[in-house]
């Protein structure tokens, strides 16, 4: 593939690769590092990009791998959930009523995700958030779809549970 070609193509996900980055790191300046050291993987890669299906999927998995090994070399705790839409049109209406009870599930949303086994929470991220299809979210975990859907139904599940735990207990004034 020619330069010109590659660096437009590249360029196209660079916002996904961020918001992947940032979401997994909890940090602006650490994710773009992460995005600039995929880019000079995938540079140095030259050749051996061609054997693969997506490049997309490529740079998304080796964003991912990058991400997790800066975690577990710093032991990070912080996780970050990007708000829904829902969540971001509500926070338009100037009711602050709505904008405080927004941000407190949004924090409790944060709180349970970041409680995940890791898979989970990749997978979340990259269906819920990022809407990607099954097909690419297995070529960038290396996971089945069927375990990409098993993933997602217990994070789900889990997140679901949580939430209406929560809720039962403030509502029964415990």
């Amino acid at each position: 593939m020619k330069t010109e070609n590659w660096i437009t193509e590249a360029l196209a996900y660079k916002n996904k690769l961020y918001r992947l980055a940032l979401w997994l790191l909890g940090d602006s300046d650490e994710a773009a590092d992460a995005v600039q050291e995929t880019y000079i993987k995938l540079w140095k890669m030259d050749q051996q990009r061609e054997k693969y299906h997506s490049t997309e999927a490529l740079a998304m998995t080796i964003t991912k791998n990058y991400c997790l090994d800066q975690l577990k070399s710093k032991r990070w705790k912080t996780v970050h959930f990007d708000k829904s839409k829902h969540a971001s049109e509500m926070t338009n209406r100037n009711d602050t009523q709505t904008k405080v009870e927004l941000n407190e599930a949004q924090n409790m949303i944060k709180l349970f995700v970041s409680q995940l086994p890791q898979q989970q929470q990749i997978v979340m991220q990259l269906r819920d958030v990022e809407q990607m299809e099954f097909e690419e979210i297995e070529a960038i975990t290396g996971m089945n779809q069927n375990a990409i859907r098993v993933n997602l139904s217990r994070a789900r599940k889990t997140i679901r549970q949580q939430l209406a735990n929560q809720y039962s207990y403030e509502y029964t004034g415990n």
